[in-house]
Formats: C-alpha cells, sequence, structure tokens
C-alpha cells in the first residue's frame, strides 16, 4: 500500500484493490481564511483527481473543495458516502454532477476484490457539521485507519475491522475559541494554552488506544493569510491561538511515548507500507525546505501571505451584494423562526436572549419566545458582531450551518455573559428543518441514560452528557472533578454541575462503604 499526503487531511492510497482519494482541498476555504499548510498547490492534482473512489470524510470545506473537485475529479469516480442522518453531504456532491455513489453503511466493511475498507460515521450534533467519520482501509498488504478529524467513541468496533499498521489522526484544533471573544488578553493566552493542552490530550487517548506502530499528525494546522488573522497562526504571536503543527505535535508525542513511531505527514510526502515496514519519501520539498517552513515558520507564513492576496481578492469578489438592514432582518425571520418553533430542546438549553450586529443591522434573536426582531436594549448572553457581506452570502446560498462557514472564517467577534453554551452553536449549525428535527431527536434520545458505573469512590452514569462517550473508558476523577478526555469536558460531582457548559449535567452519588452513607448529588 502506498499514501500520498495532499495538505491538510487530503491523501491518496493506492493499494492493491485500486485507488483513494481523500479530502482533496487547495482552497482558500471558510470565506477566504484557511489555506493548507505547507502549500500544496504543486502536487499533480491531475493524476490524484483520476482515483478509483473519492472520500469527503464530511461537509467542512476544509475537507470538501467543490472548485477543485470540479477541475480534476470526473463526474463518473465512485463516491463513498457516509451514513449520515440527513442528506446534506450527499446533496452537495450530486449538486457537482456526482452520482455515483457507493452508500456505505455505519461500521460495516465493504469488499472490492483485495480491498475491504469502512467508513464509520459519528451523527452527534457535537460532531463536525452534524457527522463526520473516519476510513479504514485493508488490502491484505497493510492496514491503515485515517481517523482525520472524527472523535470515535466505540473503539472496540472500529478497531475490530484490523489493527492498523499506520494510524493518521488530526491534532491540531478547528475552532474559533478563544481568538475572536471579547476577552482580555492575559486570558486569551491562558484559555489558548489549555485548548492546546486538551487537544494534545485527546490526540495522545487516540494514539494510545489504536496502538498502532507507525503515527502521522495530520488535518491541520491552517495557514491565516488575511492581514487581520496572519497573527493567529500556530500558537499566535502573542501565545494566543490554538493550532499545533505537525513538527510541534510530534515532539510532545515523543515526551509522552518516547518508544512511539511518529512522522511528518505533507504535502508530497509518499508512505509506502507493506505490514509493519514503512519507508518514507518526500516529493514536493526537500528536507532543507521542510526544516525552514518549521524552524522559521513565521518567514514562510509572511512569503505566503505576501503572494497570494490575489486569492484573498477573488474571494471577496465572490460574496453577495450587502443586503440592506430591513431585508436582511425579514430574510433571516422566515428562515429561522419557524425553525426556532421547532426546536424546543435547543430553546430551553439557550434560554435567552442573543444579540447580532450585521453591518447596520442590530438583531436579537430571543430564544424562549422564538422571536428575531430588531434589538431594543434587552439583556443577552451572547452577542456577535458579523460582517454584513458574510451574512449576505450565507443567505444568498442558503448556507444551513453557520457555525463552520462564518465562525471558521474567524472574521467575526463574540462575546458572553456565562459558559459556552454548546446549544447555541448547535442551532447556528442546524439552520434546515431536516437537522433541527434530527437534533431535536437526539437530544430526547439521550435523557435516557440509565446505566451507571463505578469510578473509584463514585458512581456516575456510565454515558458522558456531552457526547455519551463511555466514561469507564475516558473518565477520570481528581478532587472530585471528573473529565471526559476525549473533548476535556469537566462536572463537579458532588452537585452534578457542568463546569464546561450551561447544561449537560451528570447524575453522581459517593459510594457507600461500611462506615458511612453519602446521599446522591443534586
Amino acid at each position: 500500500m502506498r499514501v500520498t499526503g495532499l495538505g491538510h487531511a487530503g491523501m491518496f492510497i493506492e493499494t492493491a484493490g485500486g485507488s483513494i482519494l481523500c479530502d482533496p482541498v487547495i482552497g482558500p476555504t471558510f470565506f477566504g481564511s484557511w489555506f493548507p499548510f505547507p502549500d500544496n498547490r504543486g502536487l499533480d492534482w491531475e493524476k490524484y483527481g483520476n482515483a478509483d473512489f473519492l472520500y469527503v470524510s464530511h461537509r467542512h470545506r476544509d475537507h470538501f473543495d467543490p472548485a477543485l473537485m470540479e477541475r480534476v475529479v470526473p463526474k463518473d469516480i465512485k463516491v463513498l458516502l457516509p451514513e449520515y442522518p440527513t442528506d446534506d453531504l450527499e446533496q452537495d456532491l450530486r449538486r457537482l454532477g456526482y452520482d455515483n455513489i457507493v452508500y456505505t453503511q455505519a461500521g460495516v466493511p465493504l469488499e472490492f476484490g483485495p480491498l475491504k475498507l469502512m467508513v464509520t460515521p459519528l451523527r452527534a450534533p457535537s460532531d463536525g457539521p452534524i457527522g463526520d467519520s473516519s476510513l479504514s482501509v485493508d488490502d491484505g498488504t497493510a492496514s491503515i485507519l485515517n481517523q482525520n478529524d472524527s472523535h470515535p467513541l466505540d473503539l472496540e468496533k472500529l478497531m475490530a475491522f484490523s489493527k492498523p499498521d499506520v494510524y493518521f489522526t488530526q491534532v491540531s484544533g478547528a475552532i474559533w475559541w478563544p481568538m475572536v471573544y471579547d476577552l482580555p488578553q492575559d486570558a486569551k493566552q491562558n484559555f489558548a494554552k489549555l485548548k492546546r493542552d486538551a487537544q494534545n490530550k485527546r490526540a495522545m487517548y487516540y494514539i494510545e488506544k489504536v496502538d498502532a506502530e507507525h503515527v502521522f499528525p495530520m488535518a491541520g494546522p491552517p495557514m491565516f493569510l488575511r492581514e487581520e488573522l496572519f497573527r493567529y497562526n500556530g500558537q499566535g504571536l502573542d501565545g494566543d491561538a490554538i493550532f499545533t503543527d505537525q513538527r510541534e505535535f510530534l515532539a510532545h508525542m515523543r515526551e509522552q511515548r518516547p518508544d512511539q513511531k511518529g512522522y511528518e505527514f505533507l504535502p508530497g510526502t509518499v508512505v509506502d507500507i507493506a505490514g509493519r515496514d514503512v519507508s518514507i519519501t518526500q516529493t514536493l520539498y526537500t528536507q532543507a525546505e521542510i526544516d525552514r517552513i518549521f524552524d522559521d515558520k513565521w518567514s514562510y507564513l509572511a512569503e505566503q501571505r505576501d503572494t497570494r492576496q490575489d486569492e484573498i481578492r477573488a474571494e471577496e469578489a465572490s460574496r453577495a451584494p450587502v443586503l440592506p438592514p430591513e431585508e436582511m432582518l425579514a430574510a433571516i425571520k422566515e428562515w429561522w423562526e419557524p425553525l426556532l418553533r421547532r426546536a424546543r430542546t435547543i430553546r430551553n438549553g439557550v434560554g435567552g436572549n442573543v444579540r447580532f450586529r450585521i453591518g447596520d443591522l442590530d438583531m436579537v434573536v430571543d430564544f424562549p419566545k422564538a422571536k428575531v426582531r430588531e434589538y431594543d436594549g434587552e439583556e443577552c448572553i451572547y452577542w456577535y458582531t458579523i460582517p454584513a457581506d458574510l451574512v449576505s452570502t450565507n443567505i444568498r446560498d442558503h448556507e444551513i450551518d453557520w457555525s463552520n462557514s462564518i465562525f471558521l472564517s474567524m472574521q467575526f467577534e463574540v462575546g458572553r455573559s456565562g459558559k459556552f453554551n454548546e446549544f447555541l452553536t448547535t442551532f447556528l449549525k442546524c439552520l434546515s428543518r431536516d437537522r433541527i428535527e434530527y437534533v431535536e431527536n437526539w437530544y430526547a434520545e439521550q435523557t435516557d441514560q440509565t446505566e451507571d458505573a463505578q469510578l473509584g469512590e463514585w458512581t456516575v452514569q456510565r454515558r458522558c452528557p456531552h457526547l455519551r462517550a463511555d466514561l469507564t473508558k475516558t473518565g477520570k476523577i481528581e478532587d472530585g472533578v471528573l473529565t471526559c478526555s476525549l473533548h476535556d469536558w469537566k462536572w463537579d460531582l458532588a452537585s452534578g454541575r457542568c463546569l464546561t457548559s450551561q447544561g449537560h449535567p451528570i447524575r453522581a452519588s459517593q459510594v457507600e462503604d461500611e462506615r458511612t452513607t453519602a446521599a446522591p448529588a443534586a
């Protein structure tokens, strides 16, 4: 088997039973904000586009680049479609003319001659744009797991496909926190470090559980080449960003697991795999160029910024004309209010007013009353400031996922009066009837979490209230605080209160012993 890095999460897998093009992206994506790091334009994209199969892991535009696909990927290619709860990704692909769909089933292997593969989707509201997936591949000569951005819960089922010889996984962030938040600089620096640490911890959790002999960090970090975002590259000019690069993570991995074999996976990295034996060749960059990219990163990024502004200008020129405030308000009101009326769990979870300042429009969304109206001085729990051309473009395109379009662009500002509210972010990625109904049903199913488990001196509900991870495998308790290692969410066990987000309480009680009887937590 041979795997070639295509940049970010992209790869080209050549097997004994055919080739697979995965997540091809050049960008820029997210309103011209994200570029793959390092530059991947020099690859032979026509060659890689002529694959036997196309696999797009999910709808995030740093994994799904319609313009590149239109240019290099033939319309008759077989498309491996993850089994998602809504058909948004399928419709995106069909609109581009890709109709040769292979409908995969969750966690069910498919065979094409000597090639065996399996797509494992995740379907929780917090999984990417309501859906993320991994790809397992085995052709009899080698086995690999391309986990990209996904955070699978049932690793035992995933690993039952085969034990991977080589493992590809995300280690960098894909979130706008805390960079765009209205926070003091020292708070941003502290929160950014905590986020980087949590990302490292999560990546190491999976690396240890998968236990593959060879590990390749991938799926990030991005390059920010817009002038106003340039300072947030990597860990930030002032230490206030969250984006760990491949070399930084490999250094961390060596500290944690000195015997683990890790490698830099870049555009043009060719990995030849024969069982447990791996050889690596760099075909796009020399080793001296690679060392300069990482060791003199800010100079490299500045060169990229100075030579690629035409791509940013072209993206800006493609945006919709700005709507007048009254038309914008009317369009959002007509679109969102019917969804709000269907979103009872989300409305209760948000539980307050959210303000949007969009150009000359000052608007409030009253979640408890399911209303959209002009702002009139109401107290708000969140407040956003968003450029009007981004919103006008999303209205024109009827973009149903604002959190993973506008928000990942980082071309906005936000403040809040309390803790992170996941229900609000979920609503802003569920701007369609199908998505709202799916998420409301999903939340309803999560209320039945009757199984308990013992962790140390505590009895807790076995499934994490966040994304239902098995806490006997992912939970750790220290000083009465439970941490789920998958996303670093925390609970105070004495009260059951979630310390990370509004809502999401946990059921917990201290284990009775021969001397004491503890009352259950509230």
